[in-house]
């Protein structure tokens, strides 16, 4: 159960270390590979027509967020780095105009998110976890009204 819903209000200093490590590992080849990704989510052709090599982009990708989830499930659990994986970046469509706009704006409703929830569960007295996941709705439900939205015309 502990990896199905995690428990991110017992982080150690440890888990701390090796999540800012990591991290920083993944932003650097990320930022290696983002202009192969890029090109290759317009059209995987035009990539190899550019020099670049898309399969390898992808597949450094996989392993990048294979990664990610390792690092981030002992602590958070699989439903909220779920959650915190696909629902930011969802909300962060509305308000950007190009991939690292989104990017940026989705990292950023992500750390939103996990402030406002455990927030929320010292207000309520909820478990974290959920808190957060209920946050990150909340902003995507936010992102869909028409009033806030940047894009009014998509």
């Amino acid at each position: 159960m502990g990896f199905l819903f995690g428990d991110i209000l017992s982080v150690s200093r440890a888990d701390i270390a090796v999540i800012y490590t990591g991290g920083a590992a993944v932003l650097c080849v990320l930022a290696y590979i983002w202009r192969s990704l890029l090109t290759a989510s317009v059209s995987a052709e035009l990539a190899q027509s550019e020099g670049l090599e898309p399969q390898r982009a992808r597949f450094v990708f996989m392993l990048l967020m294979a990664g990610v989830i390792a690092m981030a499930m002992k602590i958070v659990g699989i439903l909220l780095i779920t959650a915190l994986l696909i629902i930011p970046a969802a909300a962060a469509r509305a308000f950007s105009t190009t991939p690292e706009q989104m990017a940026v704006i989705a990292s950023l409703l992500g750390a939103l998110a996990v402030m406002g929830g455990i927030f929320g569960s010292l207000q309520f007295d909820t478990p974290s976890g959920p808190s957060i996941v209920v946050a990150t709705l909340l902003l995507f439900l936010l992102s869909l009204l028409p009033m806030v939205r940047r894009n009014s015309g998509t």
